[in-house]
């Protein structure tokens, strides 16, 4: 491994190759290197461990992460990064591969195998897309390991919101229903060149084992009519759904409840008991 205090400053190789963050793509460049080893320190050792990186831009969380001794893919749609990712590889060798393209498009699994860490600065425009993605995975366990992830702060809170919080809602019940989530530390906006509107945070999640008798289907639908009318009670959020008032007695859960109190937990008995209903 080189020695990573002869690499050139961050802030001097974006200026070398003319780089400026791009709106359209969602980026915001990172280039505090003590945040950044912090950030790759979020998985635990990385240390001969395969990570994917989403959305690179310059290479700064990519520094960390090699730093780190993990083996990195990482997939930039931004075709301007190119040059001073493919210097980075050159000072890291045999541990860097970056693939020009859409994270979109990528077949992730294919290329990387399993066991994978995913690590990610994730560009704002397409962030909740792929974590969706990643949870819906059709085959579980997942080929993904963990996923430390940086988000705006609202969208981590909506993440690992508990029942009852103003946060708690669908992306809340299908990332506790699958994974582990925990928000690991909050991002200044001064962190960022240049500085978004909107703070962030850095999540982790590790994948669960999923219950028995319940499909992600059931789950979508039920989640996605009542928290689509979030403000109404169970029995009237949840009443176009067939047999749907019958589940919610089988489950123990009041229908006059509102969604934002019922739990994880109670979600996947309800669409178990809905789901195993007689026809």
């Amino acid at each position: 491994m080189p020695q990573t205090q002869t690499l050139e400053p961050l802030r001097a190789v974006i200026a070398r190759h003319g780089l400026s963050a791009d709106k359209r793509l969602g980026q915001n460049f990172l280039l505090d290197s003590q945040l950044l080893d912090r950030i790759a320190r979020v998985p635990g050792d990385l240390q001969q461990k395969t990570v994917y990186e989403v959305g690179p831009g310059p290479g700064g969380l990519t520094r960390a992460l090699l730093k780190a001794g993990a083996n990195v893919t990482a997939v930039e749609r931004d075709r301007r990064c190119l040059p001073a990712l493919e210097e980075l590889s050159n000072s890291f060798p045999n541990q860097l591969n970056v693939i020009s393209g859409d994270a979109m498009e990528i077949d992730e699994p294919a290329i990387l195998g399993n066991d994978v860490h995913i690590v990610a600065n994730l560009p704002y425009n397409v962030g909740t897309a792929l974590l969706i993605r990643w949870l819906t995975a059709k085959t579980w366990q997942p080929w993904w390991a963990s996923l430390t992830l940086m988000f705006q702060k609202e969208v981590a809170e909506r993440i690992t919101a508990k029942v009852g919080s103003s946060h708690y809602g669908r992306l809340s019940v299908l990332a506790q229903w699958r994974s582990e989530a925990k928000l690991s530390f909050p991002v200044h906006r001064s962190a960022f060149v240049p500085p978004p509107k909107v703070m962030s945070a850095v999540v982790h999640l590790t994948p669960k084992a999923q219950p028995d008798n319940l499909s992600l289907a059931s789950l979508e639908k039920i989640t996605a009519a009542a928290f689509n009318q979030r403000r109404k009670m169970l029995r009237q959020s949840l009443k176009n759904i067939e047999g749907m008032m019958e589940a919610l007695e089988q489950a123990g859960i009041e229908s006059t409840r509102r969604p934002e109190t019922v739990s994880v937990e109670e979600f996947i008995n309800l669409a178990r008991y809905w789901e195993n209903r007689e026809p």
